[in-house]
Formats: structure tokens, C-alpha cells, sequence
């Protein structure tokens, strides 16, 4: 009865019993069912008619400071139309509504709209964004918009990264790298020249369009100028630091011009000038003579030749009467003001000029009191017949020379001055710290080398058999590896991959100030083909400064020449370099020899040496001799050393050490200090020798070291402790401690390198990388898809510290692939998966946190900066 007479209030509408109200009420009651925290129905019993069309939905919109956003709805039949926020429905009287008549079809339309705050945002906690949507009835039943989303725009103010200023060649790339600050919405980019606009789509050389980046596919000289990178969104407008681009052009000779008539002095001239083009904007100069003269009689040229051969006869004279009189001078001074330990420092060079040290077959005159004991310090020769292999210890071959001088009688060591003793002579590859390890005994024995294990120089060469899997090509204690990635070699197909160092003479010969940092390492199959690229890690011995180097890869052709494939800090979509402390990392898509040169641009750029003394007993048993290296810090050049050593009988008699030769043109200074008074003496005139400067700098390898010869008085002398000193005049010093018994029974053996990469110098499948496959694919998956908020493979890269030429990763087909590849070959050492955990946690952690950054916190943070900095 109670519902009939409630069902009879509604009249002809229908009483839905269920919802305690008549179906036109819905309005009123889905507002009080909000007030009472009940939900309406997603639909109504059907009803003759039609169900709502939307002709307007609400839009995605932001909030811009404190101002809120109106949300509108149009339908039509609609007889009310109501917004449900985040699941909720909005109260009625937070509705605006209006009703009209649709003339054509005679249908009713409905429009509402709500205002959205920015505290109600700010107060919603939930798994998305804040969101809204319509619902509208007619007599049929009810219809839904699309969920419009509502977010707090913000701009920060900090570009992310800004473009850097670059020196480029004429008809080189230039890349300028531009990431906006953080903003919602995401911020667009436009690109400023000189404060104006660039318009990509005028200038088919420039492209504006890859991640924000600015592309300029060939350097012109007009490019030269100040390019800014503009970001701006609904919120505000932001500009980068400006980015000077300077396009110069390298100088280059004019042919040369006619030789000219004859002179009186039977000569006749050439010249050429560098016009063609000329230096621009800081190029180089050109390389080489403008001007060229010859004789042009062929050498019968006699007129005057009387008087012109007295005058040339008598200055020739003079000149080397003078010449001989400031040179006793200058070696008098320098001798002295260069004795700092007390003892006479004698340049290796003047070995050069001495024929008793390179002609063992002259007689010496033994009527003399002199001696021929100039510094025992040579470069190691790789031919054999030029140097004899008793050379560094008995320059003379078999002949024992006595001489006798007062000086020496003085010495006490009158009665003999001799040389004995073997030296092998051998090359040097490269290395770094890592290649190697010490583990030192727990009592104070000495530290000796066990050499036994070490391979000699025809096993640096590795072989291995690599298919679809990919896997790891090691050089062992050398270095040089080579990454073959998953998928880069075609499945069902395999090919031996081969890599090999040289050992002789480098066939890459420096130009000018340009040294070779590395070893020239090769690979292949040359004609193998990859579908991605492979790492290629080659070590090298320079201290790592783009202030101070200019480091280039270069590659050998197939003629023999060598040609620069990029400096490491150019920008190329061709290959990649990574420079680290000790090596560098090479994305290739190709195989060839390759090697690193160093063109040093200040005095203070630093070549690291290793420096290690090794020790033998002489044919004479009261004599030990003392051999100190110094050669490029790379692990191969030290294991040539060591398996030459090995030959020698040597033994390694202190941990090397590191030291920094800079490219100051000092020489370098190696004594022998603190020999223990009357059990040791030392040859004379060999315990402080000296080096040139540029035989250190520009020593290509080929082994440098310095022989000191150690004198027992008596044979029951078994222990032998001493220093020895390497320092660069006016640079770094290191000090090498010895302390060891010359007898092999009292030796301790203790391994040296390390075993870890010499085990397995052919890893395939999965066991040769340290990111599991699986784990690699969900990481491709996640940041190869563009992300609005920046969460990308860029974000990847940056965290893994690769910051420049990314444009060479945005031209793969899977850019965090290439990144990740990187990321192994870095890593083959310690495959320390936790960084990139950690770096992975960190990407999510930001974006996360920077989700939730309201606008109001970033202009309190402005604003507490600008009051700190006074502005």
C-alpha cells in the first residue's frame, strides 16, 4: 500500500522501487545519493526513445597556477547529465546546466559543465590522474563521455641538458644535444641562431626534428654563430645556455709555381702558398715549405769557386772552433746544475756517437786512461745483427777492456772497469691497472715475479667460433677484447672470429706532435658483416683530458695507410667511442686494424708510464744486474716486457708503479740510491742515467730501459737492498723499493697477472654476458618507447655516464640495446650488475618523484633560490 502510494506520486512517470524515487527524479537523487555516499547505476530500465549522443566531451585540460578549469558536457536526448570525478560522483550543486531545443530533430539537449580546483588535484592520492567524466540519461537509458584528465601544469626551470659549444670542421656534422626542463605539459622546442628562429623545413641541411636535437648534416661557413635552444609550454617559456658553433677551415697549398731562372749562385727557387683555401676561423696552417731551392747546374756550377771555397774554408773553421768551446761550456753547467743526488748524470744520447758501442768489431786503444762507461740505457732493438745479444753489458763483445784514470783510482775501483751480461731485446704492447694484480706475501720476503705461466709473444693472438648467440673475444693479459652481441651475426650462420695484436714495429707512423697511445690491434674476418654493432675495447696510456688531448681512432686501409675515423669527441653516426681512464670502448660495424693517437694540445698533457725493475745474475758471480722499464701503461706492453724477462732469467723485484709523464719536453732522470757501503758498489759513471725527452714521448712501443750493473765485495753477500729513482725533470717522481735475496732458492713465487680473462679466452651464448637475456629484453622493451616524461633510453644513457653523441645511439634500431652493449663491455671486469640496478631504481625513483611535484613547490624553491643569490 505504502508503495503504491509513493509509486502513485510519480504519476505517469515510472516508480523504480529499488531506487526509492521516480526515474525523472535522478538528478535530485544521484545528488543526495553523493551526499549519502551511495552510487547511482551505470543504466536505467529501458524506455521508448533513443539513448544520449554526446555532442560535446569534456577535454584533457591543466590547471596554470591557482586558476581552476571548467569541464563541459553536451547531449542530446538528455534529460540530465551529471559528472563522476575519480569513481565519485560531483555533487548537483557543483553543476551548471542549460537546456535547449535541437530545431532539426526536435530532440531535447542538455549542457553542463563543473569547475575544477587546484586543491582538489593536489588532495587526490591515487593510481592515475585526476579524471572526469559525464554520464546522461534519457528515457532509453544512460550514455558515458571519455575520462577527461586534469593535471597541475608546471615548467621547471633548469634545462636537463644544454647544448655545448663545438669547433667543427667545414662539411663535418653538427650535432647540438637539447633536453627541456621537466614540465607537464611537455615542453616544445624551438631552436634560435643568432636570436632568430630556424626553420628546418627551409633548409633541407638542417634538421631540427630527432629528440630535440639540432642536426646540421654538412658544417657550412655561414653556420658559424650562437645557436640557443628554446623550451616553452601553457605555463612558460625557458632558454638555454648559448652554444657558440665556429665551422672552421684547414689551410692547404697552392701547386707549386715555376722554378726561377738561375741565380748567381747556381740556385733556383719555388714557392707555394697556403691560399687554396685559406686557414679560416682557427684552421690549421698548412703542413710542409713554401718555398723549395736546388741547385740548377747539376753541381757544375765554378764561378768563383776559388774564392768562394777560402771563405767557406776559413768560417767553417772558426764556426767549429766556437761550436767546441760552448759546448765544453754548456756540458760543464748542465752536468752540474743537474748532479742532484751527487753523482754525474750522462745523456743516453751520446751513446749514438760512440763506434765502440755499435761496431764491436773496432779495436780499442788500451794505451788510454779513459773509460768508454757511458749510461747503459737503449731503447730495445727489434734487429737483431745491429745489436749483439750481450750489447747492453759488454758493449765490446768478448773483449775486456782495462782502463785506468785518476778519477777512478780515487773510486777504488781502479783495477777493472768491465761489462757483462745478456740482454733479448723485444716489443711492447699496451695495458692498465685492471689487466693485472699483486698479491703480496704475509711476511716481508722480497717481492719476486714467478714468470713461468706467462705465454710468450706468438700466443697474443685468439681465435674463436661465434654464431646468432653472440658472446666475448678475450686477448688474455692483454686489454683487448672484442663483444659480439646477441643477434648481430644472422641466425644459422657462424663465423671464427680472429684478433691479434702487433708486435713489431707499428706500422702507424706518427705526424708531427702525434703519438700513438695504443696498441694497433686487428680483427676480423674482414668481410664479415654484422646486423648491430660489436664492441671493440682497446686500451691506452694517456691520462684522459679533453683539455689537454685530442684523441683519434684511426683505422689502416687495405693499401696500408692509415686514415682518422673520428676524434673521440666528434659527434658520428658511424661509430661510437667511449673513452674511460685505461681504455676505450669502440662501437664498429665493421672489422679492421684499428689504434688510438693522442695529439697533445698543452704541455701539461700526461703520458702514464710503467715503471718496474727486474733483476739477473751476470756471467761474473759477484755481479747483479739491474734492468728498469719504462713503458706505455697498457697490460700488453708489460707482459712483452715480462716474457722477455722470462728469456733473460729476470726476475721482477718490486710491484711497478705509475708515473705521469707530461709533454713538457724534460727528459726523464733513473738512479740508483742508498747501495749498502761495503757490501755493494755500483759501475762508475752509470748510477744516475738520463733520457731525452723524446725518446720517452714518442718511444712507439719499442721498450725503453736502462741497465745498472751492481758489484758484490764479497760472494757471501746474498741480500740486496737499494732505491731506485724515476722522475721527469720538473715533474713526477717514483720511488722503486728493492729488497731481495740474488739466490732463486730464497725467492718466494707470487703470480702476478691476473687469471679471471685468460681462462676462457672464448666465451659464447649467454654465459658471456652479465645481463641476463631475459632481464636485457624487458629493459629494451621499457625505454626504446618514447615517454613523455622523459623515461627513455636517453635517461638510460645518462645514467650509465654516456652524455654525448647520442644522436649515433638514436639512429640504432634499438638504442638501449647499443647502450646496454656499452654497458657490458665496460664492465667484463667486474660485471658489477648492481650500478645498474641502482641506476634503474634511480630512473624510476626521479620520475616518480617527479610526478608529484606541484607547481606551488617549484616556486617556493625559486623563489628561496632567487633570495639566496640576492636576485
Amino acid at each position: 500500500m505504502g508503495t503504491a502510494a509513493a509509486g502513485g506520486g510519480c504519476g505517469a512517470r515510472r516508480w523504480l522501487p529499488w531506487l526509492g524515487l521516480c526515474f525523472w527524479a535522478a538528478g535530485a537523487a544521484a545528488a543526495r545519493g553523493a551526499d549519502n555516499g551511495e552510487v547511482l547505476p551505470d543504466s536505467i530500465p529501458s524506455a521508448p526513445g533513443t539513448l544520449p549522443h554526446f555532442i560535446e566531451e569534456p577535454e584533457d585540460a591543466y590547471i596554470v597556477k591557482s586558476n581552476p578549469i571548467a569541464l563541459r558536457c553536451k547531449a542530446r536526448p538528455a534529460m540530465q547529465i551529471f559528472f563522476k570525478c575519480n569513481g565519485e560522483w560531483v555533487h548537483q550543486n557543483e553543476h551548471v546546466s542549460e537546456e535547449s531545443l535541437d530545431e532539426s530533430s526536435g530532440l531535447k539537449v542538455r549542457e553542463v559543465f563543473i569547475n575544477v580546483t587546484r586543491q582538489q588535484v593536489e588532495d587526490f592520492h591515487g593510481p592515475e590522474d585526476y579524471w572526469c567524466q559525464c554520464v546522461a540519461w534519457s528515457h532509453l537509458g544512460t550514455s558515458k563521455s571519455r575520462k577527461a584528465s586534469v593535471r597541475i601544469a608546471y615548467l621547471r626551470k633548469n634545462f636537463e641538458q644544454d647544448p655545448q659549444g663545438r669547433e667543427v670542421p667545414i662539411e663535418g656534422m653538427i650535432v647540438l644535444h637539447c633536453r627541456p626542463p621537466e614540465g607537464v605539459p611537455a615542453a616544445e622546442v624551438e631552436w634560435l641562431k643568432n636570436e632568430e628562429p630556424i626553420d628546418s623545413a627551409q633548409d633541407e641541411n638542417i634538421d631540427t626534428r630527432a629528440d630535440h636535437n639540432l642536426i646540421i648534416r654538412q658544417a657550412r661557413l655561414s653556420d658559424s654563430g650562437n645557436y640557443t635552444c628554446m623550451a616553452a609550454n601553457i605555463v612558460a617559456k625557458r632558454r638555454s645556455l648559448s652554444a657558440t658553433v665556429v665551422v672552421y677551415v684547414d689551410g692547404s697549398w697552392e701547386v707549386w709555381s715555376e722554378w726561377s731562372v738561375c741565380s748567381p749562385e747556381c740556385e733556383h727557387l719555388r714557392i707555394r702558398e697556403c691560399t687554396a683555401p685559406p686557414p679560416r676561423n682557427g684552421g690549421k696552417f698548412c703542413e710542409g715549405l713554401s718555398q723549395e731551392s736546388e741547385n740548377c747546374t747539376d753541381g757544375l756550377c765554378i764561378l768563383g769557386i776559388e774564392n768562394a771555397s777560402d771563405i767557406a774554408l776559413y768560417s767553417g773553421l772558426g764556426a767549429a772552433i766556437v761550436a767546441v768551446a760552448v759546448l765544453v761550456i754548456g756540458v760543464t753547467l748542465y752536468r752540474r746544475s743537474h748532479s742532484d743526488y751527487g753523482v754525474d748524470v750522462i745523456d743516453s744520447s751520446a751513446l749514438t756517437g760512440n763506434s765502440l758501442l755499435l761496431n764491436p768489431a773496432m779495436q780499442p786503444d788500451l794505451t788510454v786512461s779513459r773509460t768508454y762507461s757511458g749510461p747503459i740505457c737503449l731503447q730495445d732493438p727489434l734487429d737483431k745483427e745491429l745489436m749483439t745479444e750481450s750489447s747492453l753489458f759488454n758493449p765490446l763483445s768478448d773483449i775486456k777492456v782495462k782502463v785506468q784514470s785518476s778519477f777512478m783510482v780515487s773510486l777504488g775501483v781502479s783495477e777493472r772497469a768491465e761489462y757483462h751480461g745478456k740482454n733479448h731485446s723485444g716489443t711492447f704492447p699496451h695495458g692498465n691497472n685492471r689487466g693485472f694484480s699483486t698479491i703480496h706475501p704475509r711476511n716481508k720476503t722480497p717481492y719476486i715475479q714467478n714468470l713461468s705461466s706467462l705465454p710468450t709473444r706468438t700466443e697474443l693472438r685468439t681465435t674463436g667460433v661465434f654464431g646468432h648467440l653472440g658472446g666475448r673475444l678475450v686477448m688474455p693479459n692483454t686489454g683487448v677484447s672484442l663483444l659480439i652481441p646477441h643477434g648481430a651475426i644472422p641466425e644459422e650462420n657462424s663465423w671464427e672470429i680472429y684478433m691479434s695484436i702487433n708486435q713489431g714495429e707499428p706500422s702507424l707512423q706518427s705526424d708531427g706532435s702525434e703519438v700513438l697511445l695504443s696498441p694497433e690491434v686487428t680483427c676480423g674476418p674482414p668481410d664479415m658483416l654484422v646486423t648491430t654493432p660489436f664492441a671493440l675495447t682497446i686500451p691506452h696510456c694517456a691520462d684522459v683530458s679533453s683539455e689537454h688531448w685530442n684523441i683519434h681512432l684511426k683505422k689502416r686501409t687495405q693499401q696500408g695507410k692509415w686514415e682518422e675515423v673520428m676524434s673521440v669527441e666528434d659527434e658520428s653516426t658511424s661509430c661510437y667511442c667511449l673513452l674511460d681512464p685505461f681504455a676505450c670502448h669502440v662501437l664498429l660495424d665493421s672489422f679492421g686494424t684499428y689504434a688510438l693517437t693522442g695529439e697533445p694540445i698543452t704541455d701539461c698533457a700526461v703520458k702514464q708510464l710503467k715503471v718496474a725493475v727486474f733483476g739477473c745474475m751476470s756471467c761474473n758471480s759477484l755481479d747483479y744486474n739491474l734492468r728498469v722499464y719504462c713503458v706505455d701503461n697498457t697490460p700488453c706492453a708489460f707482459q712483452e716486457v715480462v716474457s722477455d724477462e722470462r728469456h733473460q732469467g729476470g726476475q721482477l723485484l718490486e710491484e711497478p708503479k705509475l708515473l705521469h709523464f707530461k709533454g713538457n719536453t724534460f727528459s726523464l732522470q733513473i738512479s740508483v740510491l742508498d747501495i749498502p757501503p761495503f757490501l755493494w758498489r755500483i759501475k762508475p759513471f752509470t748510477a744516475c742515467q738520463e733520457v731525452p725527452f723524446s725518446r720517452v714521448w714518442s718511444s712507439n712501443r719499442q721498450p725503453l730501459h736502462c741497465a745498472f750493473s751492481l758489484e758484490r765485495y764479497t760472494p757471501t753477500t746474498t741480500q740486496l737492498s737499494c732505491k731506485i729513482c724515476i722522475r721527469q725533470l720538473k715533474g713526477h717522481e717514483q720511488i722503486l723499493q728493492v729488497q731481495t735475496s740474488i739466490l732463486e732458492s730464497e725467492r718466494e713465487t707470487i703470480t702476478f697477472f691476473a687469471q679471471e680473462d685468460s681462462t676462457f679466452p672464448a666465451q659464447t651464448g649467454p654465459k658471456a654476458f652479465k645481463i641476463p637475456y631475459s632481464i636485457r629484453q624487458r629493459i629494451c622493451a621499457t625505454f626504446d618507447t618514447p615517454n613523455a616524461k622523459g623515461k627513455d633510453w636517453q635517461m638510460l644513457a645518462q645514467k650509465n655516464s654516456i652524455n654525448r653523441n647520442l644522436s649515433y645511439f638514436a639512429t640504432q634500431s634499438s638504442p638501449s640495446a647499443v647502450i646496454l652493449n656499452l654497458w657490458e663491455a665496460r664492465h667484463q671486469q667486474d660485471g658489477d650488475l648492481d650500478s645498474l640496478a641502482c641506476a634503474l631504481e634511480e630512473i624510476g625513483r626521479t620520475h616518480t618523484k617527479l610526478s608529484n611535484i606541484t607547481e606551488s613547490q617549484l616556486e617556493e624553491a625559486d623563489f628561496n633560490y632567487s633570495r639566496q643569490n640576492g636576485l
